[in-house]
């Protein structure tokens, strides 16, 4: 019996299935796209690296979330999430490649202020990404039914204008090299996400704003941002 009872964690829904794919982590790559990285003037990983979101931070697509207190410079970045649907540890990126359950848009929104802020102070990120709603992911498409990863267009549009339009093959570690990278530290199984990194064009919101995410082959993902609370 527990002291008290916990907000859900919302399944991810999955085209063509009655079922949601309930998820137990939320592993994010960070700088993936080298036009990215130029973007802020920082240097090309030579290999991934990683930060997390709470899953208690997530919210589907079409989600209404307030602007977040404490920043005043909050970021959309869309991404690419792969949805693990098997164990993986110590793996090679043959068995890494396997293991993909689906694939989904998501959005890593940011308190780039803070995110700037912690990083100069040589300090984790966690105020500017690990933040009440800002991991927002849409429908997923099984692997199979998406079908190989080459050069799909990952865009996205605030308002109706594009902001970010880029291609799945300019990401600088491909899903099998993160996936046998990272499952060299965590014992990944289903239930992790992986956000593989946002491509340039990343900016700020304000209330008001509409979001919509696309890469080509998968469900839209939408956000609106409302008044802060």
């Amino acid at each position: 019996m527990s002291l008290f009872t916990l907000p859900p964690i919302p399944d991810i829904p999955v085209t063509g299935e009655a079922a949601g794919y309930p998820v137990r982590r939320i592993f994010c790559v960070g700088r993936n796209y080298a036009a990215h990285a130029a973007e802020f003037g920082n240097e090309v990983p030579e290999q991934p690296f990683y930060f997390t979101k709470s899953p208690a931070n997530m919210v589907l697509s079409g989600a209404v979330t307030p602007y977040p207190s404490g920043t005043e410079n909050y970021h959309f970045e869309m991404e690419f999430a792969v949805l693990i649907g098997a164990p993986l540890f110590r793996a090679s990126a043959e068995e890494a490649a396997g293991a993909v359950y689906g694939y989904a848009c998501a959005l890593d929104m940011t308190r780039r202020d803070l995110q700037a802020r912690e990083r100069k102070q040589q300090r984790p990120w966690d105020l500017g990404k690990d933040v009440e709603a800002s991991a927002v992911i849409g429908t997923a498409t099984r692997a199979a039914d998406f079908g190989p990863v080459t050069s799909q267009r990952i865009s996205l549009l605030q308002n109706g204008a594009v902001k970010q339009d880029s291609t799945l093959d300019l990401m600088i570690h491909d899903v099998p090299a993160i996936l046998a990278h990272l499952s060299g530290y965590y014992h990944l199984a289903p239930g992790d996400v992986i956000l593989t990194g946002t491509p340039e064009g990343v900016g700020p919101v304000q209330p008001g704003d509409k979001i919509e995410g696309q890469i080509e082959g998968l469900s839209p993902i939408f956000l609106e941002i409302a008044a802060p609370d």
